[in-house]
């Protein structure tokens, strides 16, 4: 499985995921639970092993929320909440890339709530931008499709928020 092999020196979400290699085939998702939703396009899982880690979606940004100053940008509780509605406490299905993890030691995933693309479900509802970050570009056409599409909707972040 994919789980079991550790990395030397690493974190513990590089330990956990470990046999997955930085580049290369994906392999079979892995089903994680999410603990925690921290915003519109980040969550905290547990692994089977009880390990937590982040994980922040690929191909996509939402709105920062920025609970230290007090204040949010324009839709980003609205983001927030429809990721709770579409993860929250649920197990999800977690799709790699190529890049596995990001500088500050997220997981980068594309992820999968039952049938339900996560990443895709909040462009496609304009909770999100697309955001293309080589080489993790599998989905970027259709992340870019989902937001003409909710732009010319004017739905979500593309009705509330001036440009």
């Amino acid at each position: 499985m994919l789980i079991g092999a550790a990395l030397a020196g690493g974190s513990a979400l590089n330990r956990e995921v470990g046999s997955i290699d930085k580049g290369g085939a994906t392999p079979d998702p892995l089903k994680v639970r999410v603990v925690k939703v921290v915003d519109g396009d980040t969550i905290r899982v547990r692994f089977v092993s009880g390990a937590t880690g982040r994980v922040r979606y690929i191909g996509i940004d939402t709105p920062e929320t920025q609970p230290r100053a007090g204040r949010s940008t324009c839709f980003a509780e609205e983001a927030t909440r429809e990721n709770e509605r579409l993860v929250g406490g649920g197990e999800v299905s977690l799709r790699f890339d190529r890049d596995r993890m990001d500088r500050y030691d997220r997981l980068l995933a594309y992820v999968f709530a039952g049938d339900t693309f996560v990443n895709a479900a909040l462009v496609s509802g304009g909770f999100a931008r697309p955001l293309t970050v080589e080489p993790n570009s599998e989905f970027a056409e259709r992340f870019s499709s989902l937001a003409d599409a909710a732009k010319q909707a004017k739905r979500g972040l593309w009705a509330a928020c001036s440009p």
